[in-house]
C-alpha cells in the first residue's frame, strides 16, 4: 500500500475516534454536587446533561443557547392578545415537605401567578442555585417533580441556568423561576373592575401549605398530618372564567388571605367584608395553628385563589369551581363602600374586627 495512502486511512480512523469520544454524553460521576458542577466544564455540561435536559428534554432546550427561540406567532394570536410575564424565588426550608417540595412549588408558583392575571401560561424559565454536597438522588427529585407539574399544567420549561456556591453559603437549593403567559383580548382583569356588590369566594380551604412546611420542619414538637395544597390553577381559573362575571383574582401565597384582601382594600378604597364562618379551613391545620398561635388568615397557600366576581355570576362561579375540582370553593364574603380601604371579618358571634396587613413574618421561607 502506498505509504500515503496508508497515512491518510490512520489519519481518517483517528479523527473517526476522536469524533466518537468528543460525542459522547457526559457522564455524572459523582453522588453529590461539586464546585466543578458550576463552574462551566464537562462536571457542568454531565449536570446539564443528565440531571436537567433528561428530565426536562424538550425542542426548545434542544437549542442548546443561552436562551430560547420561540416564533411570536406561537404565543400571540393576530387578535389583540397581550402578553403576562411573572418572575418568583423559591427558598422553602425544608425543599420536601408532605404534599410536594421545592421544584413543584416553583412551576406551580408560576404558573399561579400568571393564572390569575388571567394568562393562559405557556413559558417558564428556570434558574437553580445549588449548594455544594447536595445529593444528586435529592435533586432528580425535585427535577422530575417539576416535569411532572410542568407537564400538568400545560407549560415547557424553555430555559434556565445552573450556579453551585461553596457548602455553608447556601441551603441545599434555591431556585428562581420566569413565566410568560398570553391573555386573551377579551379578559379584561384589575382592581377598576371591582364594584361595590360583588363577591368575593376562595377556591378551597386556606392555611394548609404554611402549616404543613412548619410541621416538616420537626422545630415543635407537635405533629399533624398536614400536606401543602400546592398546585396548579390555571384549570380551575379557566373554569371560573368561563362561568362568571370575574372581576380580579389573587393566589394568597406569602400573608395569606389577609394580605390578599388588604392589597385589594388600599387598591380600590373599598371594603372587603369577610365573614369567619365560611372561611374554609380544615380541622387538622386550624387545630395546628391555634396551638402556635397563628391565625390562618395569614398563613400562605401555594395552590388556593382568592376571586372577586359579579353578585349576579358567584353561585355559577362556585359551581363552575367545585365541577373543576376544587371541592372546596365557596363565597366567604362581599365587596362594601365603608369602611373605606379596610378588611373587616364578621365574627361568628356577629361581631366585627379589622383585618390588618401582615406584620413581620411568623412562618419563615415557607415559598
Amino acid at each position: 500500500m502506498d505509504p500515503k495512502n496508508r497515512l491518510n486511512e490512520d489519519e481518517s480512523r483517528v479523527n473517526l475516534n476522536i469524533s466518537k469520544v468528543r460525542s459522547r454524553p457526559f457522564r455524572l460521576l459523582e453522588d453529590r454536587v461539586t464546585l466543578a458542577h458550576g463552574a462551566g466544564g464537562k462536571s457542568s455540561a454531565a449536570l446539564v446533561e443528565q440531571v436537567f435536559f433528561d428530565a426536562y428534554g424538550n425542542d426548545l432546550l434542544a437549542q442548546g443557547g443561552d436562551s430560547s427561540v420561540v416564533t411570536a406567532a406561537s404565543l400571540i394570536d393576530a387578535h389583540g392578545s397581550s402578553i403576562a410575564m411573572s418572575t418568583d424565588s423559591y427558598v422553602v426550608n425544608p425543599i420536601e415537605f408532605p404534599g410536594g417540595n421545592i421544584g413543584e412549588l416553583a412551576i406551580n408558583g408560576t404558573v399561579n401567578d400568571l393564572s390569575v392575571a388571567g394568562a393562559v401560561p405557556k413559558l417558564i424559565s428556570v434558574a437553580f442555585i445549588l449548594e455544594e454536597g447536595l445529593e444528586f438522588s435529592e435533586l432528580r427529585r425535585i427535577v422530575l417533580s417539576m416535569k411532572e407539574a410542568a407537564d400538568k399544567a400545560g407549560v415547557v420549561i424553555a430555559t434556565g441556568d445552573t450556579k453551585v456556591v461553596p457548602k455553608g453559603a447556601g441551603d441545599k437549593v434555591y431556585i428562581t423561576t420566569a413565566g410568560i403567559g398570553v391573555i386573551p383580548p377579551s379578559r379584561i382583569l384589575g382592581f377598576d373592575q371591582i364594584q361595590v356588590g360583588d363577591r368575593i369566594i376562595v377556591s378551597g380551604p386556606i392555611a394548609d401549605h404554611g402549616m404543613a412546611v412548619m410541621m416538616a420542619r420537626g422545630d415543635l414538637a407537635i405533629e399533624a398530618p398536614i400536606e401543602s395544597d400546592t398546585q396548579a390553577v390555571n384549570g380551575l381559573v379557566e373554569a371560573l372564567i368561563e362561568a362568571a362575571d370575574v372581576r380580579w383574582m389573587r393566589d394568597a401565597t406569602r400573608g395569606g388571605l389577609a394580605t390578599s384582601m388588604n392589597e385589594m382594600a388600599r387598591a380600590t378604597g373599598l371594603a372587603a367584608v369577610l365573614e369567619d364562618s365560611k372561611i374554609p379551613v380544615r380541622d387538622m391545620t386550624r387545630g395546628a395553628c391555634d396551638m402556635l398561635g397563628i391565625d390562618p388568615l395569614y398563613v400562605a397557600n401555594e395552590g388556593t385563589f382568592a376571586a372577586v366576581v359579579s353578585e349576579e355570576t358567584a353561585d355559577a362561579a362556585v359551581a363552575a369551581l367545585r365541577e373543576a375540582g376544587a371541592e372546596g370553593a365557596c363565597i366567604i364574603g362581599r365587596v362594601e363602600a365603608q369602611p373605606a380601604a379596610s378588611v373587616v371579618l364578621v365574627t361568628g358571634f356577629g361581631g366585627t374586627r379589622m383585618v390588618d396587613m401582615l406584620v413581620g413574618d411568623p412562618l419563615p421561607r415557607i415559598c
